[in-house]
């Protein structure tokens, strides 16, 4: 037996340990490189799992330009075949299109050489795939040296998305530049503030009425449209609909364009926290109404001025209103109308004053009247009540709702048209007691006539009841007149009475020889009143005067003829007694006594005396168409002429004959003879009516076209029965104004040569103030 030392022993164990301490960390070693492998494979696994899932796929492309691929990435390209290079990405069916192709090549090739990265889009053959290919330098843990890693992500969804987000976009983008153009085309100001209620956008309109230079410019000021921007200003509207998230409106006057005006601004909070506004003018709104409170108070001011009862009720059929009248009408006191009764009430009311018609069922009746205010058109009935009352009652529904009710009191109109009945009947009693025929048309027919009508034209009763027009009743009168056309001229007389509002009148014969004066007289409304009176008696009556008058004027010439006859026979004797008495007188048959030459010189004054009448009568017996002498004469000659010879007879009875002959008497045209004889005439009358040491006047003037001669006296005057008959010719012998009788020839004569002469001639006179005669002659 061998002996071992300890020491050996102890290195023998230590060597056995050591071998166990090296196995067993080398134990522990293979074992931790298991686990590192298995999980490195578990690893590649997963990974290649991400891969095959992830929606990109790689590429590699070797400097040589072979390819290497994954079988999904070929499926996306829709290649039956896994590409090896570049050329076969494009193949017959699949594959990328040339361009795209080419495209990707020259970008591989840009990154081969330069290392540049790039990004682009394809899309394969007849696939709506759409792929993302983004080209990086291989890095080296590809061990694909001067290669290219290709990686193509399926964007097909983001693309869609895109695309949709693209229209989206479109359609927001359009629709935002037509707000913004809507917006900038409004004719109201509008704008945008931010959360800190800055403006931040305004439109034209906006800057138009903050007179700015531009929108940038009134934002940049802060320019607002309503002055005033502490509380209750623009600010504070636009602060609680920001706050409160409401929109906010409020009125508030504004100076635009040098007016004052009143907006009405609008606040309506964004989502964004932003506050948009607008502005609306109401000044023209705020006078409209204004206008249309002073309406309604003048109407109302005017509807208690009314005599007719006016009710008004509000939608909620409260009285709002009611005049004096209808106060008046129903005996309603002012305190409880205060209380704005309702419309049941109210006629409750008038119920219990009696003021209502007698009904039996009162509240169906009641009922009924309230439906008034829901009617589609006024309501028109009349009331009959107690006590003999009749009032007329309109409903009118209101257009903002309520209702107005109009009370008119007709019980006087009813008495009227009673009474109106009444004389009706007294007219149709009165017409056909009337002596004339008369009618009245209307509307061109026949509405009423008299009994005399009927009896004068022989109608029947049923043909008058029928009303006929009027060219019917002028044929049936026709064959009753002497003359058948005439009938026309009573259609033309009713025609121009309704249509003309002329009163024209006419005659008709008939044919048993009546007469009648027919008369159209407009009447109201464009009727008219027809009249027929009988003037046969006249018409023989006319005839019979009218056979007398031509006798007399037939007497007449033949009495004036004689006259005249016999004024130149007597000039014969009256030249031989007038030779003879100048003989006496002059001594021829031996000188005469005292006396004896007193009665020749008497029967020579009274030679003369006659001799003149002579010459009167035969001038007044003269035809007055007799040729005159036409020349210029002097009035001033004439007057003094005429004055000269009437000198003695004035100074016979010592008379103050004065003349006056203005300077504007001048000229006439006419006959200086006969216009002598009228002052001669004028002067004689004068003389012989002014008692012994009166004063006669003659005075001459005239004016531009016409000449005056003018004979005043102041003696006893005229009666007016005397002044009536101082210018016919041969009067009744009367006494002169003097007392002595004459038969008055002067006034006559004279008023014959001035009419013949164009002129005029007139007397004034009163008793005891003296006579006045005037002539007026024209100067051509």
């Amino acid at each position: 037996m061998i002996e071992v030392s300890q020491t050996a022993m102890a290195v023998a164990g230590a060597v056995i340990a050591l071998l166990v301490v090296v196995s067993t960390g080398t134990l522990f070693a293979g074992l931790r490189a298991r686990a590192q492998a298995q999980a490195a494979v578990d690893a590649s696994h997963r990974l290649q799992a991400l891969v095959a899932g992830s929606p990109a796929q790689a590429m590699v492309v070797r400097a040589d330009g072979r390819i290497e691929t994954s079988r999904r990435l070929a499926d996306w390209l829709g290649l039956d075949n896994l590409p090896r290079d570049m050329s076969e990405l494009m193949a017959d069916e699949g594959g990328l299109p040339e361009d795209q192709a080419k495209q990707l090549s020259a970008e591989v090739t840009a990154a081969q050489k330069a290392a540049k990265p790039f990004h682009m889009s394809v899309r394969a053959k007849d696939s709506e795939r759409a792929l993302i290919v983004v080209g990086v330098r291989a890095p080296e843990a590809v061990r694909a040296p001067g290669g290219v890693v290709l990686w193509f992500l399926d964007a097909t969804e983001s693309q869609n998305e895109i695309s949709r987000l693209q229209r989206e976009t479109n359609r927001l983008r359009s629709a935002f530049d037509a707000l913004q153009a809507l917006i900038e085309a409004a004719p109201i100001p509008m704008w945008y503030r931010g959360g800190d209620l800055r403006l931040l956008m305004v439109n034209t309109a906006y800057v138009r009425a903050v007179e700015g230079k531009d929108a940038e410019d009134v934002v940049s000021r802060g320019l607002e449209l309503v002055e005033g921007a502490g509380l209750g200003g623009p600010l504070a509207n636009a602060a609680i609909a920001r706050d409160t998230q409401e929109p906010q409106a409020a009125a508030m006057p504004a100076t635009i364009g040098g007016a004052r005006r009143m907006l009405r601004l609008h606040d309506i909070p964004l989502p964004t926290g932003g506050v948009a506004g607008f502005a609306i003018d109401i000044e023209d709104l705020e006078q409209a109404k204004g206008g249309i409170k002073r309406a309604n108070e003048a109407q109302r001011a005017m509807l208690d001025r009314l005599s007719a009862g006016v009710a008004q009720f509000a939608p909620d059929r409260g009285l709002v209103f009611t005049n004096q009248p209808f106060r008046r009408m129903f005996a309603m006191k002012n305190e409880w109308l205060a209380d704005r009764p309702e419309f049941d009430r109210v006629i409750e009311r008038m119920r219990e004053t009696n003021r209502l018609p007698d009904v039996r069922d009162f509240p169906a009746w009641k009922a009924e009247r309230r439906e008034w205010f829901t009617s589609p058109e006024a309501v028109e009935e009349t009331w009959a009540m107690i006590g003999g009352t009749h009032l007329r009652v309109v409903a009118q529904p209101l257009p903002e709702g309520g209702l107005l009710l109009i009370f008119e009191d007709q019980t006087q109109q009813f008495e009227l048209q009673r009474e109106h009945g009444e004389m009706q009947q007294v007219r149709t009693a009165t017409l056909d007691s009337l002596a004339e025929a008369v009618a009245v048309f209307a509307k061109g027919r026949l509405q009423l006539w008299n009994r005399k009508f009927r009896t004068v034209w022989d109608f029947e009763e049923e043909f008058l009841d029928g009303h006929p027009q009027i060219p019917t009743l002028t044929r049936d009168i026709a064959p009753r007149l002497a003359r058948p056309d005439s009938a026309k001229l009573i259609g033309d007389l009713v025609r121009f009475a309704a249509s003309d509002r002329q009163q024209r009148g006419g005659s008709i014969v008939m044919k048993d020889g009546r007469h009648f004066e027919i008369a159209a007289v407009p009447l109201p409304d464009g009727n008219a009143l027809f009249t027929m009176l009988d003037t046969s008696d006249r018409h023989r009556i006319e005839t019979a005067l009218r056979d007398r008058n031509e006798a007399l004027e037939a007497a007449d010439r033949v009495k004036t003829a004689f006259v005249a006859n016999m004024s130149y026979e007597l000039r014969t004797p009256l030249t031989s007694i007038k030779g003879f008495a100048e003989m006496l007188h002059g001594g021829y048959t031996g000188k005469l006594s005292e006396s004896g030459t007193e009665y020749v010189e008497s029967i020579l004054m009274s030679v003369e005396r006659l001799g003149a009448l002579v010459d009167d009568v035969l001038d007044l017996t003269q035809n007055e168409d007799a040729p005159m002498e036409r020349a210029s004469v002097d009035l001033e000659l004439v007057a003094n002429a005429g004055a000269e010879a009437i000198v003695p007879l004035a100074r016979a009875k010592q008379i103050d004959l004065a003349v006056e002959v203005q300077g504007s008497a001048g000229l006439v045209t006419g006959d200086m003879r006969r216009l002598r004889q009228v002052v001669e005439h004028l002067l004689r009358h004068a003389i012989g009516g002014t008692p012994e040491k009166g004063r006669v006047l003659l005075h001459v003037d005239g004016s531009e076209k016409r000449a005056r001669i003018v004979v005043s006296d102041d003696g006893p005057g005229m009666s007016a029965q005397a002044q009536a008959r101082a210018f016919d010719r041969f009067a009744h012998s009367t006494t002169s104004r003097s007392g002595e009788r004459a038969l008055g020839l002067g006034l006559p004569l004279a008023k014959q040569f001035v009419e013949a002469h164009g002129g005029t001639i007139g007397l004034i006179s009163e008793e005891g103030e003296g006579t006045m005669v005037i002539v007026e002659l024209p100067r051509k």
